[in-house]
């Protein structure tokens, strides 16, 4: 199938948007949103890959501020600082203090670049979440109202790592998404689930301790609320199994999850 993929710009926003080019118009959407690394290769690919499915696929840029990145966070300074996390252990990436003690080790201007890009990344990635959720709604607007591929169909979103967390937000904020994805990213508040009106699907990973800890309490918290939650575990795997780039890459859980999002996808998008 023919794809076409491009950056676009909507408005004050830009992103990654593909689509299948002979299908017939117009197409459910998809928000595919990226990981704490950015809109990079593998989340092109991966839009791209949803495109093939039969859906247009949009990732927004998150970092990008009027169309343009901050310094910290070109592609570049953030492909520099995840050659450098490539170089630690599995057990340093998750120590702050041993990530630290390795940073201090590299020469300049290396080592300040490498340590601006993670405090622009990680420094008080909580509240920063909810700072993405006015760009992700822009994402939404352009999708359903303004592009005519688009217009007036339904939408799912699906997030990776930070992007999980966000797709788990955006799917607090209404009606307008039909379908939200979480791959290992984080709970969404308790209050805010009662205002998720879709079906929410999640994969993690079971050696994904930070994670897959808070998952009975976000099932309960669902159940209470009387919403639809299918939750997939798997065992062996690790954080960011689906990313094909990273050592950490898992190709049964990556199979298995794409295979389970596709399906999900059609049921409440595509009918």
């Amino acid at each position: 199938m023919s794809i076409k993929g491009e950056w676009i710009r909507y408005g004050d926003q830009i992103g990654y948007f593909a689509i299948p080019e002979r299908a017939e118009k117009p197409l459910p959407s998809v928000i595919v949103i990226q990981e704490a690394w950015g809109v990079n290769e593998h989340i092109e690919d991966v839009t791209r890959r949803i495109a093939a499915a039969g859906y247009a696929a949009l990732a927004p840029d998150l970092f990008a501020v009027n169309g343009e990145r901050p310094a910290a966070l070109t592609q570049k300074r953030i492909d520099q600082a995840i050659a450098f996390m490539g170089k630690l252990g599995m057990a340093a990436m998750g120590n702050p203090a041993a990530r630290d003690a390795e940073l201090a080790k590299l020469p300049e201007p290396e080592r300040s670049e490498v340590g601006e890009t993670f405090g622009q990344i990680f420094a008080g990635t909580s509240s920063r979440l909810y700072g993405y959720v006015e760009p992700l709604k822009k994402a939404v607007h352009h999708l359903r109202t303004e592009r005519e591929e688009t217009r007036g169909q339904k939408l799912g979103c699906v997030g990776f790592c930070m992007g999980g967390g966000l797709s788990a937000l955006l799917a607090c904020e209404g009606a307008e998404v039909s379908g939200a994805a979480i791959f290992y990213g984080s709970n969404p508040p308790e209050e805010k689930i009662p205002n998720i009106a879709c079906p929410v699907i999640g994969f993690y990973g079971g050696n994904d301790a930070r994670i897959s800890a808070g998952l009975p309490a976000f099932q309960e918290a669902m159940k209470k609320a009387g919403k639809s939650l299918e939750v997939t575990v798997y065992e062996g795997a690790n954080h960011g199994f689906f990313n094909d780039d990273r050592p950490v890459y898992h190709v049964r859980a990556a199979r298995d999850s794409f295979a389970k999002l596709l399906g999900f996808f059609s049921r409440n998008l595509a009918g």
